[in-house]
């Protein structure tokens, strides 16, 4: 694999498994609990194509938010996670998921400080960023010869994490199903992986049976407003991250797909010149329902109050989604769920017509 390529959503598991995700810290881990399913060895490379080999699965992991936790509870590994940052907020996942969430430890609100992640008994740490760094911890990531010290194997979410750096957009939910399955491959749930990514498939199939024949002129235009960031200047999501699949998966374009990487700082003179058809509040989760509710009543009105946005039509005209960021700028199933939530509400009659 050529450094700087972002793997696709294959996965071979057989007596080795290659996939993209993990880092070079080169020890085995993990115990005899990766006899639950066949499978390993499981190797992993990473973004720049550095090989990690699993012999067993691994018994203490430690997540770097709540997207990789996620994922290991509807892989039904959640009860090996020893703690995370970036915890999940109250409400965010539901039923027994949320209930499994608020068991597991919280090492940090945000970043987990090196010497706590080092120093956990981890013997595996899932990363959805490709550096702590650019989470505002400057100096705080620890180095892999660190990690290998610890006896920490790391493994990173290509799909979010090695984004940045890939050769192409992010058009369609392949590189999040890659992390599900390697992810699957890694902790012996395999089968639960493929059922996994097998329900985010049948949702955006049936999308692409009512609009994915669209042609790009045919779809209507739509910005990504991501309140949480700041309303100063606001923050594009571009053709390499997560959202821009989704956007398009769901028969729309991403006003901002002509910019490289994954996040970009724009002007709202820009957003204004693009002038979406619709706008989704990208509103980060409060923790319960009438919490949400209000800050998505408040992105709203930021936007028909705000001298630059208070004239474009899909302002005007209310063409607002509610939707939270979480499920659309970071990797997991529930990205699927947004690819047919803003397929439904800019696409009804096509909708009809499919059944």
């Amino acid at each position: 694999m050529r450094p700087g390529k972002l793997c696709g959503a294959a996965v071979v598991v057989a007596l080795a498994a290659t996939a993209c995700g993990g880092s070079g810290t080169g020890s085995d881990t993990g115990t005899d609990k990766g006899a639950r399913e066949p499978g390993f060895p499981v190797k992993v490379a990473d973004c720049k194509g550095v090989t990690t080999t699993f012999r067993s699965a691994p018994r203490k992991i430690v997540t770097s938010n709540a997207a990789a936790l996620e994922m290991l509870l509807r892989l039904g590994a959640g009860d090996r996670v020893i703690g995370t940052g970036f915890p999940p907020h109250e409400g965010a996942l539901p039923g027994a998921l949320g209930a499994q969430a608020r068991k597991v430890p919280v090492l940090a609100k945000s970043v987990i400080p090196k010497e706590k992640l080092l120093g956990s008994g981890a013997d595996l740490y899932i990363d959805t960023f490709a550096s702590m760094n650019t989470m505002g911890r400057a100096g705080d990531a620890p180095t892999e010869d660190e990690f290998t010290a610890a006896g920490i194997k790391h493994l990173y979410l290509a799909s979010t994490a090695c984004a940045p750096m890939a050769e192409k957009p992010q058009r369609d939910l392949s590189g999040v199903e890659g992390d599900i399955k390697r992810l699957g491959a890694v902790t012996g749930t395999s089968r639960r992986a493929d059922a996994l990514v097998a329900g985010m498939r049948a949702k955006t199939d049936r999308v692409h049976r009512a609009v994915g024949h669209l042609a790009p002129g045919k779809r209507p235009t739509y910005f990504f407003f991501d309140y949480d960031a700041g309303t100063k200047q606001p923050v594009a999501v571009c053709r390499k991250q997560v959202a821009n699949a989704v956007i398009g998966q769901a028969g729309a374009r991403n006003v901002f797909d002509g910019c490289d990487g994954d996040f970009k700082p724009v002007s709202w003179e820009d957003v204004v010149a693009k002038d979406p058809d619709w706008i989704q509040l990208g509103v980060r989760n409060r923790g319960d329902a009438a919490a949400n509710a209000k800050a998505f009543d408040e992105a709203a009105a930021f936007l028909k109050r705000f001298p630059a946005t208070k004239g474009l039509a899909a302002v005007r005209n209310g063409k607002f989604l509610r939707i939270g960021s979480e499920r659309t700028t970071i990797a997991g199933v529930g990205n699927a769920d947004t690819v047919e939530e803003i397929a439904r509400t800019l696409h009804p009659d096509r909708f009809k017509a499919a059944r």
